[in-house]
């Protein structure tokens, strides 16, 4: 069973995530870049963690950071949203 899932994403899908997660009595961590760090997605999320200053390198699509962050807030699962890593074969093996 999840308990709590890690949001890998921003925007909208990141809010319809964390909103049927809350609904589910999932526990949320969100992620957030330095332009995003007022993100209306971050009000729906239990936790927030900054992954990086970069608007997408260096944050959403930086893997071994939210990997890294993913170990640091006990998540059961990550939820990569999509685009960013949600076709991202790289990403599944690290996780894995």
């Amino acid at each position: 069973m999840i308990k709590k899932i890690l949001i890998a994403n921003r925007g909208e899908i990141a809010i319809r995530i964390a909103k049927t997660c809350s609904r589910l009595g999932i526990k949320t961590v969100g992620i957030f870049s330095k332009d995003d760090s007022l993100s209306l997605h971050l009000n729906y999320c239990d936790e927030k963690y900054f992954i990086g200053e970069d608007p997408l390198k260096g944050s959403y699509l930086n893997i071994n950071s939210i990997v890294k962050i993913a170990k640091e807030a006990h998540v059961d699962a990550i939820h990569p949203g999509y685009g960013f890593l949600s076709e991202n074969p790289s990403f599944v093996k690290k996780l894995e």
